[in-house]
């Protein structure tokens, strides 16, 4: 039986083409040893969790977390915290334990986290879900501090900063007006993109539901740069050539 659960990490075996009379057809060997795992999020926040306990073991940590769907979770499911996907690896009562290796450390927030903490946190897509927010993976890019923050007549305006490097400006890491991006694990709409900067506007409703309720100026948050406008910049370097 083929275990299909959304797409991320795992793909134990290649698909490939069967030649019958001259015409290439798709086919699959469906078998308990092939495992296709993979995860997408929309951005869209179901809840925040609170960090409940933090254990270093080497170069990873494990989170204990409780959030509003504890009782619905089970080993092995992916949820974005902060919009890093990580895999749930214990559920004991009201909580639940995810596990992030030090990549994950290294290019998110999540290594600054405290005991008491609020996360915002989201399971990942059913195929057929509407999506409402735009295609997350959960692979956060880099770090962004928020350097400014701005009424905007109920709303807020925030404006993040995040190191400038050209090379992979060239590559689709970047932001575009009116263009998406994730901060945070939130869906948002990018305002005023400059080489290093962008500001998104936060509604009172994003604001309560959120640890956008949470951030300040000088708060960091994790960012992920729309996977569509890497596509297009990969393909537009192979057209060059």
């Amino acid at each position: 039986m083929l275990k299909a659960r959304s797409f991320h990490h795992i793909v134990e075996r290649p698909l490939f083409y069967k030649k019958e009379e001259s015409i290439l057809i798709p086919f699959f060997i469906l078998s308990e040893s092939i495992i296709i795992k993979t995860n997408m999020f929309s951005g869209i926040i179901e809840g925040m969790a609170t960090v409940t306990a933090i254990k270093k073991t080497k170069g990873n940590i494990d989170f204990t977390l409780t959030c509003p769907f504890v009782n619905e979770l089970k080993i092995d499911q992916s949820i974005s915290h902060n919009g890093v996907c990580l895999t749930v690896v214990k559920t004991q009562g009201d909580t639940y334990t995810v596990t992030a290796m030090k990549e994950t450390l290294d290019r998110s927030n999540l290594g600054l986290l405290k005991v008491g903490d609020k996360v915002n946190v989201e399971r990942s897509m059913l195929m057929n879900n509407r999506l409402d927010g735009h295609i997350v993976q959960g692979h956060v890019d880099e770090t962004a501090r928020c350097i400014n923050m701005k009424d905007a007549d109920g709303s807020t305006y925030y404006t993040f900063q995040y190191p400038l490097d050209k090379e992979m400006a060239k590559k689709g890491y970047l932001t575009v007006d009116k263009g998406s991006v994730c901060v945070n694990g939130v869906s948002l709409t990018v305002c005023q993109p400059a080489d290093d900067t962008f500001t998104v506007a936060i509604i009172p409703y994003t604001q309560d539901h959120t640890n956008f309720c949470n951030i300040e100026i000088g708060s960091i948050v994790n960012i992920e740069f729309d996977i569509l406008g890497k596509y297009i910049a990969k393909l537009y370097h192979f057209d060059k050539k």
